[in-house]
């Protein structure tokens, strides 16, 4: 590749990345301005357990700056896919047609997991959690967690539960890495049910049906990678054989 190659990729790159980062900070400024309906939203599967109704603040820029880094943490969730598709428009023109067959719908997937990741967490996860912490409250304690500290509770938690729903993903580049294969993931499938329900223990309240209902889901996308792993050994096993054949 030549300098002046080389030189128009890292303009082009350079370009992508000030749209992508435009796009970002406009959706935060969107956001910002409803920040505080942001965290209303994310703290009522909280809110709705609480004694009191309502969380407190336990420093003085609080009311103001736990909103304001909500507000940018969703905007960059939000404009995730937006970034994917600077990255694949940056990339595609490098690739070969049977590579950029395959890596949209990977990008896509991964994206559209993530999100479905956030919402289970969110719709499924938080009421079961914060209904079991309100019930389990020592007498004579006021359960009114800190606006700070729940913020960073339930990002963590929708991180980890968007991280778990990729596990499909995962799966896939490893098979299509031939780091390992797809024979010897169905041969893990055991381990991978014990392994859910070893999570849901983790992260689920202490009662047979909070953790089986984390469990289940986790144990389902294992099993859904394996469904892609095989179809894709399928599809590189016809393409292959009709290359041959050609």
């Amino acid at each position: 590749m030549s300098a002046n190659e080389s030189l128009q990729l890292l303009i082009e790159l350079r370009s992508r990345l000030i749209r992508a980062l435009i796009f970002l900070f406009a959706v935060f400024a969107v956001f910002l301005y409803f920040a505080n309906d942001l965290y209303t939203l994310l703290a009522e599967p909280l809110l709705r357990y609480l004694p009191s109704g309502h969380l407190i603040a336990t420093q003085i820029v609080s009311p103001f700056f736990v909103p304001f880094k909500l507000a940018f943490m969703a905007a960059l969730m939000m404009v995730v896919p937006y970034f994917l598709q600077q990255f694949w428009l940056f990339i595609a023109p490098a690739l070969y047609q049977h590579e950029k067959r395959t890596l949209w719908p990977f990008l896509f997937a991964s994206a559209l997991l993530f999100y479905a990741g956030i919402a289970f967490a969110y719709f499924v996860i938080f009421p079961m959690l914060f209904h079991f912490l309100a019930k389990v409250v020592p007498s004579g304690v006021v359960f009114s967690p800190d606006i700070k500290e729940y913020l960073d509770f339930t990002m963590k938690l929708l991180l980890i539960f968007g991280g778990l729903f990729e596990i499909p993903i995962v799966m896939l580049v490893l098979v299509l890495l031939n780091v390992i294969t797809c024979d010897r993931l169905i041969a893990y499938r055991r381990y991978a049910f014990l392994g859910a329900f070893i999570i849901g223990m983790l992260l689920a309240p202490p009662d047979v049906f909070s953790q089986t209902v984390l469990a289940i889901p986790i144990w389902l996308l294992y099993e859904f990678g394996l469904l892609l792993t095989k179809f894709i050994k399928r599809s590189a096993h016809d393409e292959s054989g009709q290359s041959s054949t050609d």
